[in-house]
């Protein structure tokens, strides 16, 4: 059986189901495909942190590779308003709550960074400021005596990963989008002027045709493209998380570190979340690629670390039991830039991943929605444009 449709989403993470949303918001013909279920792997298993601020991957290696990551900075300004506006727009109950956030610095070389860091972000419209001890005894009294300045954004805050993505998912269904899970896609093929995808559920085999194809497809992004014959570069990574038990507000603002892999915050529902990007082990194939339907693999290194980095600055942790860690996968591109566009060489397919994923889902979607209506971008993406990698 052959349906046709305006576009076919291709990944059932908050980017997909971000993307159609808005197609069906605007009237168009969407089917969105998942291989598993919504919201499974990348957009259901991060910490939900909202960072505006660059992260600390970005200004690791110093302030002319800040500089480089701060090219995002308009898509970062759109994700804030959007992230502020989309339970309104969507008309679903999402949990948002940006109360602000704090990069943390505990010695003179990690304030320099985080000045120079703020003054870039500043350059492009960021709200930011460095803040002194005294402020942060007045703000975050809960960070330690360590704690010597922070960079403060006001617009920074968190998001429920588990129930952004299917809220998201249930808007773009009663704007008539079609959604299909346990459906893998197969075949890529542009003909005629129109793309036919093949999918495959456990069931049967099928075929589905569209004017245009959007693959926001997280870590299958790579194998997506080779599918089409694209070259769309992207680096897997594995990443570990804990939460604690809940406890009474303690942690009002998303924290993040200048000198090291820390995030914190705390769900409404008292659990504290602690990440920042420390890696675990992804299962690869015997020709080393990686296999994503295997678990990666917890790293003792790295839930040692993250533990004594997070107790350091807020040291009520000690006294606080952890109760789960778990892994989730992300993708990154070879330059830390987002992949944002349309994929070259093949008219009609577009692409974003990369970048803080689910902080800029809501702009990623936006961007793809406006060129798939011939639209320009409110956010010049030419920085972000797939072809600036070349083919293989």
């Amino acid at each position: 059986m052959t349906r046709g449709y305006d576009t076919i989403v291709i990944g059932g993470g908050l980017l997909g189901c971000a993307t159609a949303w808005m197609i069906a918001r605007d009237g168009g013909r969407v089917l969105l495909v998942e291989r598993d279920q919504i919201n499974q792997h990348a957009s259901g298993s991060n910490a939900g942190s909202l960072h505006f601020q660059l992260e600390y991957r970005m200004i690791e290696r110093g302030v002319e590779a800040a500089r480089k990551a701060a090219e995002a900075m308009p898509l970062h300004l759109q994700a804030a308003q959007l992230w502020s506006d989309l339970p309104g727009l969507c008309g679903q109950d999402i949990e948002v709550k940006q109360t602000g956030g704090l990069m943390i610095a505990e010695n003179a070389q990690q304030v320099e960074l985080l000045e120079r860091k703020t003054e870039i972000e500043r350059s492009w419209g960021l709200d930011n400021r460095i803040i002194d001890r005294a402020e942060i005894d007045r703000i975050a009294p809960y960070l330690s005596d360590r704690v010597v300045a922070a960079a403060f954004c006001p617009t920074e805050g968190k998001a429920d990963a588990r129930t952004a993505g299917p809220a998201l998912a249930r808007a773009a269904l009663q704007a008539g989008a079609e959604i299909k899970t346990r459906t893998e896609v197969t075949g890529l093929v542009r003909q005629g002027g129109r793309w036919h995808v093949s999918v495959a559920t456990a069931e049967s085999a099928q075929r589905a045709i569209a004017e245009s194809v959007v693959i926001a497809a997280g870590v299958w992004t790579t194998r997506m493209g080779q599918m089409m014959g694209a070259h769309l570069p992207t680096i897997p990574l594995a990443l570990m998380m804990t939460v604690t038990q809940r406890v009474p507000k303690l942690i009002p603002h998303l924290v993040q570190h200048a000198g090291g892999r820390l995030s914190l915050k705390q769900a409404l529902d008292g659990n504290i979340l602690i990440g920042g990007g420390w890696p675990a082990r992804l299962i690869r194939h015997r020709d080393g690629e990686p296999n994503f339907d295997a678990k990666p693999e917890l790293l003792t290194t790295s839930l040692s670390g993250n533990a004594d980095m997070a107790i350091r600055v807020l040291p009520d942790l000690s006294r606080i039991p952890a109760i789960r860690s778990w892994v989730g996968t992300t993708t990154v591109t070879p330059d830390q830039l987002p992949l944002v566009g349309p994929v070259p060489g093949q008219p009609g397919a577009f692409v974003a991943t990369g970048g803080s994923a689910f902080t800029l889902g809501p702009s990623f979607a936006q961007a793809l929605v406006a060129l798939i209506e011939c639209r320009l971008p409110e956010t010049d993406l030419q920085a972000f444009d797939p072809a600036r990698y070349g083919r293989q």
